[in-house]
């Protein structure tokens, strides 16, 4: 077979080896240039906005049935063994810890990384990322950096959006329609988070991934062909490399975390 032959696997290994150190480079050049993009932050504030508040709106209607689902089906699950008070510990505790960092990084891969990945990819086709560097303009600190410091912002303030939503929907299932008493369903969530250990952890788990996706969807705009057909396949290239990156990501986190 072709794919087996000694010179075609050196080939590709030597290739994605290449592609690991610039994806590396690139990576320390966005995080040495903190400093200047955060001088300059007017540009942040524009891509926070740009990134957050246009995926607000998705972010809290799936945290509202995502809570709506865990009320529900914790209940039913909690019923069995006269526990159905601890219904919202359970619902806050599954939002804090997984379903609010993970789901937020998941939809935000697809909504704002998806979006990155083909604004640098249009921009690199369009050859105004070479017209930038002709003018003496480096692209890397003008446009890559705001918006790789701006995703970074973005999304911990939606994982605590959908987070807080979401256990707002659970209190709409749990309370208002089935009947659990209210005063039990936020005693016992009051009594069983830990601000530190499970609202924290969230917020590094939220952290990491925002750093992930949008890295991962600026990387994949910059490298991308320069044309409609490259610009297309990076950006699902996006969608499937940052998923499966958060949900990789989610378990070594939550191993290192919960075994401490």
């Amino acid at each position: 077979m072709s794919w087996l032959n000694p010179a075609h696997v050196g080939f590709v290994t030597r290739r994605k080896l290449a592609d690991l150190g610039r994806g590396a480079r690139l990576f320390m050049r966005l995080v040495t240039l903190f400093g200047a993009s955060f001088r300059r932050f007017g540009l942040i504030r524009d891509q926070v906005h740009f990134l957050g508040n246009y995926s607000l709106a998705i972010i809290a209607v799936s945290g509202l049935f995502v809570g709506f689902v865990l009320g529900l089906q914790g209940y039913y699950i909690l019923q069995r063994f006269g526990s159905s008070e601890a219904l919202g510990l359970m619902v806050a505790l599954s939002l804090l810890r997984e379903l609010g960092p993970v789901i937020t990084a998941l939809l935000f891969a697809g909504r704002a990384g998806t979006s990155l990945t083909a604004e640098i990819g249009l921009m690199k086709a369009g050859e105004q990322l070479s017209a930038m560097e002709m003018m003496a303009v480096d692209p890397v600190r003008r446009v890559l950096a705001p918006r790789f410091w701006g995703g970074v912002i973005a999304m911990p303030v939606l994982a605590a959006v959908f987070s807080a939503v979401g256990i707002l929907g659970g209190w709409v299932v749990g309370v208002v329609l089935i009947g659990v008493d209210p005063g039990a369903f936020w005693g016992q969530m009051q009594s069983g988070v830990d601000v530190w250990k499970d609202v924290g952890n969230g917020v590094v788990k939220s952290f990491v991934f925002g750093v992930t996706v949008t890295f991962i969807a600026l990387l994949e705009g910059f490298e991308a062909q320069p044309t409609p057909e490259g610009v297309s396949r990076a950006t699902t290239r996006t969608v499937v490399v940052a998923s499966l990156s958060v949900l990789g990501l989610d378990f070594i986190l939550t191993a290192m975390m919960f075994s401490i």
